[in-house]
């Protein structure tokens, strides 16, 4: 095994997720966004041209979706995707592929390139959605599946995305929680729908809301009904039901430049044959003053400023040290870096561990070049969702943005279509 083998291995993993909470049989197989392999690096999917974009696009359009993500290797695998539709709980719904892809079900990935001039040799691979060779033709949630062989069960990793064809039109605000127990420091979102288009036979069942913050899936809310009905518009107005944490700004780095310390970077330094990059040691900011700033809630990008051509083949891998100093180990959970930076996931890969010494919790992370966006989240044990509140803090002026997806099966339909979705935020008062 050569050397970045060896040290990697030390990250080795297997992948534990948030339980799963879909609504779905033991039997059935849950698509969520997943990495299934440790040299598996820099996954991102976006709309063609816009980096931070939600990975969603209108049935019929020219738009594009890209998959980006880099293997740490020398050689090239064969790898291929596949695409299935799934139904609003992301379970796969009971549709043949024929029916809802034009092109081919399988597809290998074959737009590829190597790394050029970094330390850390890699393989980086892209997918467009749709393309002639392979294009959905219904709306609703998509699951983009890479393996390797040609064999479906040697995964990859997994990425959600949706599309969507505008049936109904979407309109809410995002506000201070009308009745608020936890201190005054919860987000509300409320919003309407408008149907002209549809013919609704039950307004409160036919139409199923996901609501989330921040492309969140593990706080994601999914049981809203309309609160009043009339006139071909659905009303979402409550003060409990549809209220998030307002939760703090993110955490930022930014590692462009190997000349230079970035933002919130200590130190860098080339240790032989690999660059090291510490991070300022970062403070619990439960209870402290609220500060307000520019980030791109918890997304990131890969960018360099140094001299390179190509940020996909010419940006270099780092090890990044994190650490969070506590005055003592918490228990019955654990500490992991959440963001897209994670996948919005808490695995193994991220977990931080207790250094005595240190007094803190820290972990270290291969990553790319570019500016980065994370938050400490507590993940208590049997937990469905990660706790951010407890080690951030939560305040009602944080920016978010708020996803709000809206699906309908028609009567007998044997699939849930996508036919609305607006992307919200707390900033923007309308």
């Amino acid at each position: 095994m050569n050397r970045l083998g060896a040290l990697l291995f030390s990250f080795l993993n297997v992948i534990l997720t948030l339980n799963s909470w879909a609504d779905s049989k033991p039997d059935k197989f849950y698509y969520q966004n997943a990495v299934y392999r440790e040299e598996i690096k820099s996954v991102k999917l976006f709309r063609d041209g816009n980096e931070l974009s939600n990975p969603v696009f209108e049935l019929g359009s020219d738009v594009q979706l890209v998959l980006k993500f880099d293997d740490l290797a020398e050689d090239a695998k064969n790898f291929s995707y596949t695409i299935i539709h799934c139904d609003a709980n992301w379970n796969e719904s009971f549709i043949q592929q024929s029916e809802y892809l034009s092109g081919f079900p399988d597809n290998p990935v074959s737009d590829y390139a190597m790394s050029f001039n970094t330390t850390v040799k890699f393989v980086n691979y892209q997918i467009r959605i749709p393309s002639e060779e392979c294009s959905p033709k219904f709306s609703g949630n998509y699951a983009l599946v890479v393996f390797e062989d040609n064999n479906r069960e040697n995964l990859v990793l997994i990425q959600r995305f949706y599309v969507v064809e505008s049936l109904v039109r979407i309109e809410g605000l995002v506000k201070k929680a009308t009745f608020d127990a936890f201190n005054g420091e919860n987000q509300e979102v409320d919003f309407k729908i408008f149907n002209e288009k549809l013919r609704l036979l039950n307004p409160r069942d036919d139409i199923k809301v996901v609501l989330m913050q921040n492309r969140r899936w593990d706080n994601a809310i999914r049981t809203l009904k309309p609160s009043f009905i009339r006139d071909n518009v659905l009303e979402y107005d409550y003060s409990k039901e549809n209220v998030f944490p307002g939760g703090n700004e993110f955490r930022y780095f930014d590692i462009r430049t190997k000349r230079y310390n970035g933002e919130n970077v200590s130190e860098i330094k080339f240790i032989r044959p690999y660059y090291h990059v510490t991070l300022l040691s970062d403070l619990i900011r439960t209870n402290k003053k609220f500060s307000t700033y520019k980030e791109m809630n918890g997304n990131f990008v890969v960018e360099s400023q140094d001299r390179v051509t190509d940020y996909d083949t010419e940006c270099d891998y780092m090890f990044v040290h994190f650490l969070l100093p506590m005055p003592s180990q918490l228990i019955g959970g654990s500490v992991n870096i959440f963001g897209a930076v994670t996948g919005w996931n808490a695995n193994q890969s991220n977990q931080m561990k207790w250094n005595f010494e240190l007094a803190g919790y820290e972990l270290t992370m291969l990553l790319k070049q570019g500016y980065y966006n994370y938050q400490y989240a507590y993940i208590p044990d049997g937990a469905q969702k990660a706790d951010l509140v407890n080690l951030e803090g939560t305040h009602f002026l944080t920016e978010n943005d708020y996803q709000i997806f809206a699906y309908y099966r028609d009567q007998g339909g044997r699939y849930d279509r996508l036919v609305g979705f607006t992307n919200l935020n707390s900033a923007i008062k309308n």
